[in-house]
């Protein structure tokens, strides 16, 4: 017998959804993508969720300036009260598409661009939709600086080398390269866990980990 389906549990999630909006809009470090006007930073997270990362990445580098960037507000105001509890205040959440993003840095601003894990879109029609498409990092390296640096990070071996492959045909250098991120001796900072990240490392998942440079 096929289970019924509740209405009200859509009406609940909708007004949880409602009210996580509400809370992007009240806190003083989120931002719209229109109100944000090309401000630079030091390091960009690209579709960071939660961004459980780049709030831990920044109260560990007091020094530097994050943008932490989603097409999805519900998701960021969580990283954004996390940082506002913690006095992390280097580091601004801005609700954007990927493919705005030259519209909200400026060109040649930026000395790092994370993307923690994408959507791999695994099906051949949707290559143009992945992020490590030449499509995106021809913008990623409009926005890097001459020596910025590209951080890719991705449990789906098969859109990992796709993109190491897409990063080779664009002339990318490839400086450092894991395909099991936390048995390897790369920088701890490397290793700080997305929300994902945790999850498909108790499934037994390996992160993949690159990082490209466009010059050498």
């Amino acid at each position: 017998m096929t289970e019924k389906l509740n209405p009200d549990d859509f009406v609940i999630s909708r007004k949880r959804k409602k009210y996580k909006f509400a809370k992007f809009h009240n806190a003083e470090n989120c931002f719209e993508f229109n109100q944000w006007q090309q401000q630079a930073v030091d390091v960009l997270e690209l579709g960071a969720g939660s961004a459980m990362f780049s709030v831990e990445l920044a109260s560990r580098h007091p020094d530097k300036t994050f943008a932490a960037v989603d097409v999805k507000a519900d998701r960021l105001q969580k990283g954004a009260y996390e940082a506002l509890e913690r006095g992390v205040t280097n580091i601004s959440f801005i609700r954007a598409r990927a493919d705005q993003i030259v519209d909200v840095f400026p060109p040649s601003s930026l000395t790092e661009l994370w993307l923690t894990f994408p959507d791999p879109f695994p099906r051949d029609r949707s290559a143009r939709r992945r992020m490590t498409h030449p499509m995106y990092l021809e913008k990623y390296a409009e926005l890097l600086q001459k020596k910025g640096a590209f951080y890719l990070k991705h449990d789906n071996r098969d859109f990992f080398n796709w993109s190491l492959e897409q990063l080779v045909s664009q002339k990318w250098c490839i400086k450092e390269l894991s395909f099991d991120l936390h048995e390897s001796e790369l920088d701890n900072d490397y290793k700080i866990m997305t929300t994902y990240e945790m999850r498909w490392l108790s499934e037994g998942l390996k992160t993949n980990f690159v990082k490209a440079t466009k010059g050498k």
